[in-house]
């Protein structure tokens, strides 16, 4: 932190009066679902991101981000969204979805410290986000409570940016913490910490550099006629975790589902089995059954792969390899270790967690896999990490 005070103040001739640090994250299962009111399983990781600011004697706001050696600069009658200013257009909406709540605002310098850039995904986005609105929040003294922070992101986030307001995005980077992961629930528009705490496992973020490439688009499923024939098949259960599960009659679930064209049809089921996934990772975790929780990831993957259709070979192969390494012969439905794609899909990222004393085994694959394709990975061990906080 110490580091990012020294640049604020190299930059801007002043020590910054705040520094907010926001973790990365990752989505483990049920990111594609939120339009549906379903639930999504986060993890908030070690991957900081730290927004430092501080005031300055005019109305503009000016913005470094030293890693990308780029700097930016605005004034309040020039707030807009500009594609060239890229990474600086999500403080801009920050700042716009406060002023846009009627909040006065005076200008201010920022910096964003990150050694992992936005473009990799695993959170990073949202980390700068989550951490400017609350830096603002701080700096300007605008006593916010978390909805009033949650409803300027979203006027930020739906106005500025013209972009969808992920929840579980947002959710995880503000109460993810240590020795757990964070379960969002869509329909109540709230979050809860579930336990994560295996010692002996490593848990790796794999970005392939694999480009990614649309098979279809995700939107044509997200319409209110999609929402009304999952909804007909939710059935409301007192014993369930979280009140409710899908139909699990296959007969029901293809009557129901049979007006919609036959692709839709297809990843509507795969939203569907996805929420079994999700239900099936939470047991898992409490009753502290890592071989359920492992289960239902690669159960989920392969519902990525084959019904929701958002994965790609090369991602595939990877997975593939990591579930040859020190695989379960007693019993194959209690694996002992699991992996997925995660993010937007069609190429890029995905996660790996498995022992310790397996990850040579796996490094060795990663080396494998760019001799066989050409892309080279990069890769970075992380551990469940705190929420935003103001660290200064």
């Amino acid at each position: 932190m110490d580091l990012v005070k020294d640049i604020h103040k190299s930059e801007y001739g002043q020590f910054p009066d705040v520094v907010v640090c926001t973790p990365g994250r990752f989505h483990l299962i049920g990111e594609h679902s939120w339009f549906f009111r379903d639930k999504t399983l986060s993890m908030g990781v070690n991957l900081p991101v730290y927004v430092a600011v501080s005031f300055r004697d005019d109305a503009a706001f000016h913005f470094y981000f030293p890693q990308l050696k780029d700097r930016k600069k605005i004034s309040m009658l020039g707030m807009k969204y500009r594609k060239e200013d890229r990474w600086a257009n999500s403080i801009k909406a920050m700042i716009y979805g406060f002023t846009s709540g009627g909040f006065e605002i005076k200008g201010m310098n920022f910096t964003i410290y990150s050694d992992i850039l936005p473009s990799a995904g695993f959170g990073i986005n949202t980390a700068m986000k989550v951490g400017s609105a609350y830096a603002i929040n701080e700096l300007q003294n605008l006593k916010c409570d978390e909805p009033q922070i949650l409803q300027a992101m979203a006027r930020g986030n739906l106005r500025f940016l013209n972009s969808n307001h992920y929840l579980s995005d947002i959710l995880a980077a503000i109460h993810s913490d240590e020795k757990s992961l964070v379960l969002t629930d869509h329909a109540t528009k709230s979050c809860q910490l579930l336990p994560f705490d295996y010692p002996e496992k490593k848990i790796i973020l794999v970005d392939t550099k694999v480009p990614r490439v649309n098979i279809w688009n995700e939107e044509i499923i997200r319409e209110p006629e999609s929402a009304l024939l999952l909804g007909e098949l939710k059935d409301r259960k007192s014993y369930v975790k979280g009140g409710w599960r899908y139909e699990e009659n296959p007969h029901e679930v293809n009557l129901v589902l049979s007006i919609a064209p036959e692709m839709i049809h297809k990843k509507l089921n795969s939203i569907i089995k996805e929420h079994q996934y999700v239900l099936d990772a939470w047991d898992g975790l409490d009753k502290g059954s890592f071989g359920k929780f492992a289960r239902a990831v690669n159960h989920s993957h392969e519902n990525m792969r084959d019904e929701y259709e958002i994965s790609c070979p090369e991602i595939d192969w990877v997975l593939k390899r990591l579930s040859e390494i020190n695989p379960n012969n007693d019993d194959s439905r209690n694996p002992f270790n699991c992996g997925r794609i995660t993010g937007k899909g069609f190429g890029r990222c995905l996660y790996a967690i498995l022992d310790e004393k397996d990850v040579p085994e796996f490094n060795s694959k990663l080396s494998e896999f760019t001799k066989i394709f050409g892309f080279r990975t990069s890769s970075h061990i992380v551990e469940p990490a705190k929420g935003v906080s103001i660290v200064s």
